[in-house]
């Protein structure tokens, strides 16, 4: 996968830069075109002449050094990088990008390129655990940038933690890893339903949930990165997603949503349920505002009708995957759902977990398949397990599970 790719790899301040040596040579050596980047502090560590002799490449330290007059020269490497590498990665890099700065050739180029950016941190156990840095390395991964993890080791400050640049060689095959899954599902046309619904009870009260929607936009935008075409069925929900191959359509009532998931349903491949669709409307539905009344104010509820079950129901070619959010006995209720609801896969996740509550942004949960097969997700941001759920939903798919 790497012959011939335009790599531009970015190297900021830290002790590690060293390492980029040894990535930037390993680079080459599988085919790929290298760029090397540096910040001015990251030519404190290693010289400039060394990754120019690695990559057979000149080195980009100051903007404003136009080697080629022809062309300016940060706008040429963004616009030639087909990925973009920051290793290592610094908090102050880090906060440049997340922050929208553009003071030196590093920070202006990862302004302007639209290339897939994978970076790998390293910093001070107590710098990658500070909650600016937790918040800067949130904000680019909601934006689409992908981390290598840091690992645990004897640091460079004498400190025993998380915080190490991983090294070359798995940088290289995580990223080979991810570029390789970046096209499982093209070809794909994937449903998922996302957020709570709203019942009405007169023109200002409604009942709802706490659900916010998070995991199923994380998983639409990372269907779409994967190459798949997605609609993305959106209960009320204040997120966001930018991707061409996302088309959404909003509803309110779990009616609404029921009757927009059957109208997609059979044309698609892969149907994720990951809304919180209420099981229970209002009997009544008031026209005008209800007044307070001295006495207590009873509500009639009547049942929804069942989403779920329903496309368990009507499924021929679908791979039809269902949520359980629980409080107790998780396993237990989502093997019960996954049976009762012809489903090819459920994932259970005890909301009651730290981490794992709605409107968080983590989560930690169980798929399960037809076959009772189990595979556990450690805790992670909901990016992250997204993508590990549709890794596990495309091998299931391949090994005729559904």
């Amino acid at each position: 996968m790497w012959k011939d790719k335009n790599i531009m790899l970015g190297v900021s301040g830290g002790i590690a830069a060293y390492k980029a040596c040894a990535l930037t040579s390993k680079l080459t050596q599988t085919g790929a075109n290298v760029k090397v980047v540096m910040t001015e502090h990251a030519a404190e560590f290693v010289s400039p002449l060394t990754f120019q002799a690695l990559s057979r490449n000149p080195v980009y330290i100051d903007t404003f050094d136009e080697k080629d007059p022809q062309k300016i020269a940060h706008i040429d490497v963004a616009d030639w990088a087909d990925i973009a590498i920051i290793a290592p990665a610094t908090a102050n890099i880090l906060g440049k990008i997340a922050g929208g700065i553009a003071d030196d050739m590093l920070s202006t180029i990862m302004l302007a390129t639209s290339a897939e950016v994978y970076i790998a941190p390293a910093m001070n156990v107590h710098m990658y655990a500070h909650p600016a840095v937790i918040r800067n390395m949130k904000q680019l991964e909601e934006w689409g940038y992908h981390f290598i993890e840091p690992g645990a080791g004897y640091l460079a400050c004498g400190y025993v933690g998380k915080g190490r640049l991983e090294e070359p060689e798995s940088i290289i095959e995580a990223i080979g890893r991810h570029q390789s899954a970046s096209s499982m599902l093209t070809g794909k046309r994937v449903l998922i339903s996302a957020g709570p619904t709203r019942e009405q009870v007169d023109p200002v009260r409604f009942f709802t949930n706490r659900s916010s929607g998070k995991m199923g936009f994380a998983l639409a935008e990372a269907a779409a990165l994967f190459g798949a075409e997605v609609t993305l069925v959106a209960g009320p929900s204040a997120q966001a997603v930018n991707h061409s191959r996302v088309r959404r359509v909003d509803v309110t009532t779990a009616d609404e949503m029921y009757d927009v998931m059957h109208q997609f349903f059979p044309s698609s491949d892969i149907v994720i349920k990951a809304a919180a669709v209420a099981d229970y409307r209002p009997k009544q539905v008031y026209q005008e505002k209800m007044k307070k009344q001295e006495s207590d104010w009873q509500v009639e509820m009547e049942r929804t009708r069942d989403i779920l079950q329903s496309l368990g129901e009507k499924k021929k070619q679908q791979y039809l995957v269902g949520f359980a959010a629980e409080t107790s006995s998780p396993l237990e209720y989502g093997l019960q759902k996954l049976k009762k609801k012809n489903l090819d896969a459920i994932v259970i996740n005890n909301i009651a977990s730290k981490g794992s509550g709605f409107d968080g942004d983590t989560n930690a949960v169980t798929y399960v398949n037809k076959l009772e097969q189990k595979e556990e997700i450690e805790l992670a941001s909901k990016r992250e397990v997204a993508e590990k759920l549709l890794g596990l939903i495309d091998r299931d798919m391949k090994d005729g599970f559904s």
